[in-house]
């Protein structure tokens, strides 16, 4: 999985999320799949920031963001009680889609989960893929700009 260069740089989100026991295997570790919802939440946040919302850009804009593609790297297991910070970092803004470059840390430093998720807007009538409203891809442009 390719990361862009100086993405260290680039303007980043946090959102602390606490591991339950729900989210936990057999093995008292947080099951691959529920990192995946952690990523989603890092997400779905980044965007209330922003001032949208989910079911706002659906009443309003007739718009969705489905996840197009993933690639996610585990590198050491999160458990129960943990405290993480999903951190979110705009990659690459394309007119229909974001790639988003997402980490998993624990609240001790450690890296746990690593990756990349390319989201496409979608019209939510014809579920075909169409442009970013243009207040939303201004809003993310801005975000970006942070870094600088």
């Amino acid at each position: 999985m390719s990361r862009r260069q100086g993405a260290e740089a680039a303007a980043e989100f946090v959102w602390p999320v606490r591991v339950y026991y729900e989210d936990t295997d057999a093995g008292g570790v947080v099951y691959h799949a529920n990192y995946l919802k952690f990523l989603e939440r890092g997400r779905t946040e980044w965007l209330r920031s922003l001032g949208w919302q989910q079911d706002r850009l659906l009443a309003e804009e007739r718009v969705v963001f489905a996840v197009r593609h993933l690639a996610v790297d585990y590198l050491k297991p999160a458990r129960f009680n943990d405290e993480l910070n999903v951190r979110s970092r705009v990659g690459k803004l394309g007119s229909a889609s974001i790639e988003f470059e997402q980490d998993i840390v624990r609240a001790d430093g450690d890296l746990l989960c690593r990756g990349v998720i390319v989201v496409a807007c979608i019209d939510a009538d014809a579920f075909r893929p169409r442009a970013i409203p243009d207040p939303i891809h201004d809003a993310i442009k801005r975000f970006r700009e942070h870094a600088d």
